[in-house]
């Protein structure tokens, strides 16, 4: 398996050739072929791979510096493709509080009023059109007759063929996140002419329908789970994304697909991932070395102190978890930011009351469980879960910009997927069920529970302590039908201290303006 480092080689070489572009509007279109690849490029055989690198990279990258942004219009912090989802699915939710309100776009997130003019939804709709756009030339490029006029030997067209169903993949991870996020996009592949600017609206059921059509399409070119290089998609991931839209169907489509998320939860835990013998070594500098990132982290967005230094998920999530009384940046291997985050108290109480786990890297001490005021940064409790020292202790590359990669997707959470499914009528097996849960709270050393103790509610609150500040905790929410409406309310929800009911319209986010603006194609979502 190829080493962290020599891939992110791989994704420096690819990110030379778009990070000059500047793009106009949010469909992310280049202006001409030339903000792309040149067929000079191309007429190396090993360009292909250097492209497909710069498909990844935008997931970690946004410019050719920390503090640039290839997305028009908006700094780098709030376009980074795992920034900006983390902010959409946990800060939004009921787990994480950002100290720093008059960060552009924070506080109306975290306190669920915001707007179409939210600069977080510009950030995470560009970025990931942009990955549209990318994979989309890729596509162009790399067909067999643009082979052949370039006169590439088998050796190069016995690779394409993973390489294209890679950006495939890819593209329909983005189309993924927009279509949970926004349930509708513009929808561009590599059929449609470069400079297509106003392409059509696809709403949720179509978006759906292609996901899942593209990914049963490709799963055959695809490598083998586990087999293809560090932070790069195999089976796995597709069958990931499968399952994820499938748990989710009754949101998106009003379809049960309970008994098909079973099938790629089968296919997923037989594909050889096993659990890493420590939770936190999930969450470590050299999660791509140790158990985590050779067994149970299934796709990671990479993330490098010297290589791919950006301000994404961990370099945010770690400097954030520095406390303002404890400072203890020495512990975290980061230079911290004074207490930039804390947890929300119904979050603190899913641990407190749920005696001994590991999971549970609260600090508590000399701290109230209250936040009466979000600027005060001694109020709450913080928490430590990702860090950036290694699995032996040592401190990542960079005290700023960490070496821990944010494992997106995990097989911690295609347990949590199972028994879910299996509780929602999904078939499977009650001791598999069971089984798997309990395989994740004997890793915490937490009591095992009972059949009688596997329902509903107590997954949703598992699903927090398994895979919190993981992306998934609005999602999670909505599927359980406790994000909008009043039935389960949390500190600042809706704007209210103790927290207020969520229009239901709010279950999905609005377009960004400029988006509209750019494409009358587009419509906003209602009640926006």
């Amino acid at each position: 398996m190829m080493t962290k480092y020599l891939n992110k080689i791989y994704f420096l070489l690819g990110l030379i050739f778009f990070f000059g572009a500047c793009t106009d509007d949010l469909n992310v279109i280049p202006q001409d072929d030339d903000e792309f690849l040149s067929e000079d490029f191309y007429s190396n055989a090993s360009a292909y791979e250097q492209a497909l690198a710069g498909v990844y990279g935008n997931l970690s990258l946004t410019g050719n510096d920390p503090g640039s942004s290839n997305i028009s219009g908006i700094d780098a912090g709030t376009s980074q493709y795992g920034r900006v989802l983390w902010y959409l699915q946990d800060l939004a939710a009921d787990e994480a509080l950002w100290s720093y309100e008059n960060d552009p776009g924070t506080k109306e997130i975290q306190r669920n009023i915001w707007t179409p003019a939210n600069p977080v939804f510009r950030g995470m709709y560009g970025r990931a059109m942009f990955s549209v756009a990318l994979a989309n030339d890729f596509l162009r490029q790399s067909t067999d007759d643009k082979l052949a006029e370039r006169g590439h030997t088998s050796a190069v067209s016995s690779e394409i063929v993973a390489y294209r169903a890679e950006a495939r993949l890819l593209r329909a991870l983005s189309y993924y996140h927009l279509m949970d996020l926004f349930g509708k996009a513009a929808f561009v592949t590599e059929a449609d002419p470069v400079g297509t600017y106003q392409a059509p609206e696809y709403n949720r059921s179509q978006l759906f329908d292609f996901i899942e059509s593209e990914l049963l399409a490709i799963e055959g070119d695809l490598k083998p789970a586990r087999s293809n290089q560090y932070a790069r998609a195999d089976k796995g991931v597709a069958w990931m994304i499968l399952a994820k839209i499938y748990l989710n169907a009754e949101v998106y489509v009003g379809t049960n697909r309970y008994a098909d998320c079973m099938t790629y939860c089968n296919k997923i835990i037989g594909g050889g991932y096993s659990l890493a013998s420590n939770y936190a070594l999930n969450f470590m500098a050299d999660n791509d070395f140790n158990e985590a990132g050779t067994n149970e982290i299934i796709f990671p967005l990479v993330s490098d102190g010297v290589v791919t230094q950006n301000y994404g998920p961990t370099t945010v999530i770690i400097n954030g978890e520095v406390g303002s009384i404890e400072a203890n940046n020495e512990e975290l291997g980061a230079q911290g930011w004074g207490g930039a985050l804390r947890v929300r108290k119904q979050f603190a109480e899913k641990f407190i009351n749920g005696g001994a786990d590991d999971r549970n890297t609260l600090i508590t001490e000399g701290r109230d469980i209250e936040i009466v005021d979000v600027a005060d940064r001694d109020s709450g409790y913080i928490i430590t879960k990702y860090s950036n020292r290694t699995s032996t202790g040592a401190a990542g590359s960079d005290p700023t910009f960490v070496d821990t990669d944010f494992p997106l997707f995990r097989l911690a959470d295609v347990y949590l997927m199972y028994a879910e499914a299996f509780l929602r009528g999904g078939g499977g097996s009650e001791t598999d069920a069971l089984g798997y849960v309990n395989d994740l709270r004997d890793r915490a050393h937490a009591e095992n529970i009972s059949a009688n103790d596997l329902t509903l509610s107590f997954l949703i609150d598992e699903r927090s302590r398994e895979l919190h500040w993981e992306s998934h905790r609005r999602q999670d929410l909505i599927r359980f039908g406790l994000y909008t409406g009043g039935n389960y309310n949390w500190a600042f929800k809706g704007n209210g201290a103790n927290g207020i009911a969520l229009g239901n319209h709010m279950a999905l986010y609005p377009l960004p303006i400029e988006s509209i603006a750019a494409n009358p194609n587009l419509t906003q979502n209602p009640g926006y």
